[in-house]
């Protein structure tokens, strides 16, 4: 498919009476509620987020990851309440865009969009790498030749394949959502299966691995962590292992009865997940331990991909199927994630904050310049930090749950202002419209400061710098403090925007009134 064929749709801006979103090309009702939680699970990448975030995870937390899950649940449960409660007044593709500039204004608005974006695109070339360690992992395997898993180490060999995976993921994004749904299907219901036979397997074979756990109770206790420090690096990273839930509200103007559908779509994928998550950690931890040395998950070695250690011992001949498992997982949300910053790509394009190419629809109503520049900038990130990261898996992951925390963070507070008029007006409302989104929003920032400040040393993640800074620091705040210079230039050529013409604030009391 050419670009050169795909038709602008520029939909009439809301209306300042009403602030009403309305159409911008999207083929509207093409999911229903299990398909946009399949697309959701697919997005987040359990296997993905197991084998790259369980090794730093352990470094920082120890036997406690059943814990930091549970805790890293809860902020983000309640700001997916918070999400909720914003779609179902106004559905929006843009979400964080739309619903900060309508609650705070457009420089906020703006920031959160960036946020959103930002995070999205640091995702997409990460999966891009881990699907490139497992592809020549796979590839090892199957053949028995294991210099071919060495390949990956080739920087420019690695990077080469990189835009091969990032490209075959523009492809399919740009054909739709049903084509979209069809993949992830397969790929989603692959995953789980072999998540499913690893997990059983690791359990049952526990007890004759040496430095094996014995099952106890006490990790489920956050206690029992060290430090409020070691407490913030568990958090966060717990916070990227649930991140993506929220492309089911990106897919709100495409799922049928959107305004409902998207918010429960998101709240059925993090509490599956979360259950995906409780029964793989406890299994690797009874199974592998945390010793430091062989299979142990705080084996430097191991840390990056804990899979690839632990796959045979658990598996054996079958052990293929876990890396062809990791590699769906990435394959499956390089493809899916790619909605959510093209979709939000349009949406800030549609309201005037970008130039219009970006909310221009191909054929098969799918935002297809917007997608190919998201996966062109990915690939592009990706690159550059192979270059400059000794493990550039754990820096953008530990970056990532910074950019997270900033902008559903961003996201929470907005609720609670944007509904400040009804907000006590039953006690649904203060439940859902205050006291969620408050609490989760504060949790957030918290975690945001917190990660910030430890991040300036270096020493917090690979040991990267540049000029003395962490590198996770650089990325994290760095790549916000650029969305801010951004913002200086778009102002100036977005007036309409910026003016708060285009997508206006929210009225006192416009906002619809559930009880």
């Amino acid at each position: 498919m050419s670009l050169s064929t795909a038709r602008r749709t520029q939909a009439p801006l809301p209306s300042s009476d009403t602030g009403l979103v309305r159409s911008k090309g999207l083929a509207s009702g093409q999911l229903g509620l299990f398909a946009a939680v399949m697309i959701g699970i697919s997005t987040i990448a359990p296997a993905y987020v197991l084998t790259s975030s369980l090794g730093p995870t352990v470094q920082a937390i120890g036997t406690q990851l059943p814990a930091i899950f549970i805790i890293g649940f809860i902020p983000m449960f309640l700001v997916a309440l918070a999400y909720r409660e914003l779609n179902a007044d106004t559905p929006d593709s843009g979400t964080t865009f739309t619903w900060v500039s309508q609650a705070f204004g457009p420089v906020l608005g703006w920031l959160g969009g960036w946020g959103l974006l930002a995070a999205n695109i640091i995702v997409l070339s990460n999966l891009a790498g881990v699907a490139v360690d497992f592809f020549y992992l796979f590839l090892a395997q199957v053949t028995g030749n294991p210099a071919l898993a060495e390949l990956a180490n080739n920087k420019l060999l690695n990077v080469a394949t990189c835009l091969v995976f990032v490209g075959a993921a523009v492809w399919i994004a740009c054909r739709g959502l049903t084509t979209t749904r069809i993949v992830q299907y397969v790929l989603v219901g692959f995953q789980l299966a072999v998540l499913a036979w690893f997990t059983i397997g690791a359990v049952t074979k526990a007890a004759a691995q040496p430095g094996h756990l014995a099952f106890d109770a006490s990790w489920f206790n956050p206690m029992h962590i060290d430090s409020f420090s070691a407490f913030a690096v568990g958090l966060s990273l717990s916070i990227f292992a649930f991140w993506g839930w929220d492309v089911c509200l990106t897919m709100n103007e495409e799922t049928k009865n959107g305004e409902k559908t998207s918010g429960r779509a998101a709240a059925l994928t993090a509490i599956g997940v979360l259950a995906i998550y409780l029964l793989g950690s406890i299994a690797m931890l009874m199974f592998a331990g945390i010793g430091e040395s062989g299979l142990g998950l705080r084996n430097p070695e191991n840390a990056e991909n804990v899979f690839t250690s632990i796959a045979t011992p658990v598996m054996g001949p079958f052990a293929v199927l876990l890396s062809l498992a990791v590699l769906s997982s990435c394959a499956a949300s390089l493809q899916s994630t790619m909605i959510s910053p093209a979709r939000s790509l349009l949406a800030i394009s549609h309201h005037g904050a970008l130039p219009k190419q970006f909310a221009s629809i191909n054929r098969f109503k799918s935002p297809a310049f917007a997608t190919v520049v998201a996966g062109g900038v990915s690939a592009g990130f990706y690159a550059l930090m192979r270059v400059l990261s000794n493990n550039v898996l754990n820096d953008t992951i530990l970056a990532l749950g910074m950019m997270i925390c900033f902008y559903y963070g961003l996201t929470a507070l907005a609720c609670v202002w944007y509904f400040r008029h009804t907000a006590l007006d039953s006690v649904r409302n203060f439940a859902l419209r205050l006291l969620a989104p408050l609490l989760g929003g504060i949790a957030l920032v918290a975690v945001f400061i917190q990660t910030a400040v430890d991040s300036w040393d270096p020493a917090y993640g690979s040991g990267s710098e540049i000029f003395g800074v962490g590198l996770v620091f650089v990325i994290g705040v760095g790549i916000i403090a650029l969305g801010a210079l951004f913002l200086v230039g778009a102002a100036a050529r977005r007036p309409e925007f910026f003016s708060g013409r285009s997508l206006p604030r929210k009225a006192p009391g416009s906002a619809k009134d559930r009880v």
